[in-house]
């Protein structure tokens, strides 16, 4: 079937949506995108709707497709569900072509959940950045987008958040002072991304201030802080974070597990294998990913799963 004959097929909401047929859409040419965004622009919105949530799954099943030209055409989409749906499917491109669509998403779009998860995106190139995998030119656009994102009151909280989250990553020296003061102030959103934000900043400076946190009284906050232990790296933080292996809060507990898995060593270990014997089966599961995680890292060609 060609892709006109599909695309006729696709807009007529009376057809079912088969995952065959679906493929047709994966990995379009350039030369095809114009007809595609013709297309696309004339079908109905709740079929757009399907559409995007079908190719998600679908791209996520199996990783020999590749709907980017679709998520990318989408980003543009009147309806904000979809524009969000893109964004979020597009989690795995890195090329550069994104870059000035998002930090335009971010700073623009008319709604705050858009913006916000296009500031969410925008970290993954300022890990390529910290990686030398991006260009300075690049990498500039970008820190100075979520900074003027970030210091901007007038923006809503969540994008402010996420955007700090994202700096995080970034290792230039004016980046403590921002994560400092989000953290100091009065707003408790940003307050936890901050503390996010210190996890991804891989820096000792911050351990003191996650370890702290662990013991805080909003869970919210001691699951962020948990994540930061295991992103720091530091057994410094092991005995803090066993306590929490028993948390009222099942997230809590879960981030703990996995922070202690990051960490690893043998005092890491027992108490996930002790964690392993009296945990339900959900903490059962995320113990046996942890110490899977221990075991791969101590010896990446001896690594097997557990039964």
């Amino acid at each position: 079937m060609s892709l006109e004959t599909y695309l006729e097929e696709l807009a007529d909401p009376q057809q079912p949506l088969v995952a065959s047929k679906l493929t047709n859409l994966s990995n379009l040419r350039a030369d095809e995108m114009p007809h595609f965004g013709s297309a696309w622009a004339s079908t109905g919105l709740e079929r757009r709707r399907q559409v995007i949530s079908r190719l998600a799954d679908l791209a996520e099943d199996n990783v020999e497709l590749n709907f980017d030209g679709v998520f990318v055409n989408g980003l543009g989409d009147p309806d904000v569900d979809i524009r969000l749906a893109c964004v979020r499917a597009l989690w795995e491109h890195e090329g550069r072509d994104l870059i000035a669509a998002l930090v335009e998403m971010m700073r623009s779009d008319k709604d705050a959940r858009v913006r916000a998860e296009a500031a969410l995106a925008l970290g993954r190139y300022v890990v390529k950045a910290e990686f030398e995998d991006l260009r300075p030119s690049d990498a500039s656009v970008i820190d100075d987008a979520l900074r003027e994102v970030m210091t901007d009151e007038s923006e809503v909280l969540e994008v402010r958040a996420r955007a700090l989250e994202s700096l995080g990553s970034c290792s230039e020296e004016w980046v403590t002072p921002v994560i400092e003061k989000a953290y100091g102030g009065p707003e408790r959103r940003l307050r936890i991304s901050a503390v996010h934000a210190m996890g991804r900043n891989c820096d000792s400076r911050w351990l003191s201030t996650v370890i702290r946190e662990l013991s805080s009284d909003d869970a919210e906050m001691r699951f962020e802080a948990a994540g930061a232990c295991g992103s720091l790296g530091d057994e410094g933080a092991l005995s803090h974070l066993v306590p929490l292996l028993d948390d009222e809060d099942r997230e809590v507990q879960e981030a703990a597990i996995q922070a202690l898995g990051q960490i690893g060593g043998g005092r890491a270990k027992e108490a996930l294998e002790e964690c392993l014997s009296r945990g339900g089966p959900r903490v059962r599961d995320a113990c046996l990913a942890a110490l899977d995680e221990m075991d791969f890292e101590e010896d990446p060609l001896g690594f097997r799963f557990h039964g």
